[in-house]
């Protein structure tokens, strides 16, 4: 570590964000019931525009996956929204990482910013830690099973402001789950650096350690009040 906290050859900083940079709480009692209790009015809007084809396109690829292996979802067929809708349920309720409800969240939840319902919420200190990090020449990257829309979304809302111009890059899973090695290497050469001149900030241990199986420096947040000790 430097005299300041942050790793000599760390030149990129990658954040989690639930539970990282953003309360738990905020995800779970915020944005996850908003985007169920619109669930059914959102596809009944928009669920012919592309973007939302897309999503259920995936979704489609998931259920038939969940059913081959047993997991007895809903059943779902044809054009049934009401069985889309108990099949995004029943996702939710399993907290699964599944890229189509995340897309249909995502979507969901643009229109609740647009709209004021919803602001990016951040633990004290992140922000003000970010906008020193930017200023000493490090990026900054976010890594988040949320999709990159619903990330965008978030720190482009915060009380501090518009966060979104000094990030330089965003990953979901598309890039592979957050708790397997080759993820983070992907990210690392997507940005065009060596996995050891990164950082990744989480508050997941898994997550810490397939990070540092992928030679990237990592440190597990268990108090945000870390991010004032960083750079």
């Amino acid at each position: 570590m430097t005299r300041a906290g942050l790793p000599a050859r760390a030149s990129v900083l990658l954040l989690d964000i639930e539970g990282t940079t953003t309360p738990i709480a905020f995800v779970h009692d915020h944005l996850f019931p908003y985007a169920r209790r619109r669930l059914a009015p959102f596809l009944a809007a928009h669920g012919r525009d592309a973007a939302a084809l897309d999503a259920i396109a995936r979704l489609r690829h998931e259920h038939a996956a969940d059913a081959r292996a047993g997991a007895d979802p809903p059943a779902w067929s044809g054009d049934d929204a009401r069985a889309l809708v108990a099949y995004l349920e029943f996702l939710m309720d399993r907290d699964r990482k599944s890229p189509g409800l995340k897309a249909i969240q995502g979507l969901i939840w643009d229109e609740g910013y647009r709209r004021g319902d919803l602001h990016g919420e951040l633990f004290d200190g992140v922000a003000s830690a970010m906008q020193r990090w930017h200023a000493a020449g490090k990026r900054i990257a976010i890594y988040s099973s949320g999709s990159v829309l619903a990330q965008r979304l978030l720190f482009s809302t915060t009380p501090e402001g518009d966060l979104t111009t000094i990030i330089d890059a965003f990953f979901d899973t598309g890039v592979g789950a957050k708790v397997e090695a080759d993820s983070y290497r992907r990210i690392a050469a997507a940005l065009g650096v060596p996995a050891g001149d990164m950082l990744f900030l989480s508050d997941a241990a898994a997550e810490i350690a397939a990070a540092s199986t992928a030679g990237v420096q990592a440190m597990l947040v268990t108090d945000p009040a870390v991010f004032a000790a960083i750079g």
